[in-house]
């Protein structure tokens, strides 16, 4: 048997709801909203068991990458200031730029990858993602692994 754990992304919505209202006991707990988890799963509905079981196996996307080195496709319009915005995005909340590669424009919009470093991130990365879609000439942005 390896030690080394595998890892996937899996949408929320095929999630049992044991394992649904896990991840909302921690996010509860997290922001204090509930000192114990007694409180806690008692709120959500979900046996100590349940939670314990589960716990230490299910976290949201954005705690997985952090302290890891991110890699970005990005598929920029070719516009004076679009790859500029999207590294002082970055650099505004602390995202470190290990690598990029553009590819020659064509037909208007550019190929973009980009390695991120996510240790000193001053929000999540779900939240520094949405930032980075919300730019405008950012025709489409994934993730497309981390290291």
């Amino acid at each position: 048997m390896s030690d080394k754990s595998t890892f996937y992304l899996v949408r929320e919505e095929i999630l049992p709801e044991a394992i649904k209202k896990t991840i909302k006991v921690k996010e509860i707990l997290k922001r204090g909203e509930i000192k114990t988890i007694n409180e806690a799963v008692e709120r959500m509905g979900l046996s100590r068991s349940a939670y314990y079981k589960y716990k230490d196996y299910v976290f949201p996307f954005y705690e997985a990458s952090k302290e890891k080195i991110i890699t970005l496709s990005l598929l920029l319009e070719h516009k004076a200031g679009v790859l500029s915005r999207v590294l002082n995005t970055v650099a505004s909340d602390s995202g470190s730029i290990m690598t990029i590669n553009q590819g020659i424009p064509l037909q208007g919009v550019a190929n973009t990858t980009i390695s991120i470093e996510t240790k000193d991130l001053t929000i999540d990365l779900e939240a520094l993602l949405d930032k980075l879609r919300m730019i405008d000439g950012v025709k489409r942005l994934e993730v497309l692994g981390q290291v």
